[in-house]
């Protein structure tokens, strides 16, 4: 049993709200909307490896990095994690994106 992966996906995703909390992205801009929308994404992934598995196109490959341990066979507890980082992260580059363009908007705007 490792902690390994789990501790790398924990470092991210403090890393995505360092990040959300330094531009005031999502959760320290509107925290009831991200919330939501961050929990539509991980049910719907979470869901979709549900009937992944269901349909055994989706298994558990053995590594030395996780835990070992499962919510369900062959959903690994990191399963939940990851999915929760990359909609979170895609949540972020989304929200990041858009403040990136109004700035680069706004600059060209001002030379003019």
């Amino acid at each position: 049993m490792s902690l390994v992966y789990l501790a790398c996906l924990v470092g991210s995703l403090g890393a995505m709200v360092l990040l959300d909390w330094r531009y005031t992205l999502l959760f320290w801009n509107a925290p009831a909307r991200a919330a939501l929308v961050l929990a539509c994404g991980l049910a719907f992934f979470i869901v979709w490896d549900l009937f992944g598995i269901a349909l055994g196109i989706f298994y558990r490959g053995e590594t030395a990095i996780m835990t070992g341990v499962q919510i369900v066979p062959d959903l690994p507890i990191e399963e939940p994690v990851f999915l929760l980082f990359l909609c979170y992260l895609t949540m972020v580059l989304y929200r990041g994106g858009l403040r990136l363009m109004e700035h680069i908007q706004h600059g060209t705007r001002r030379r003019t």
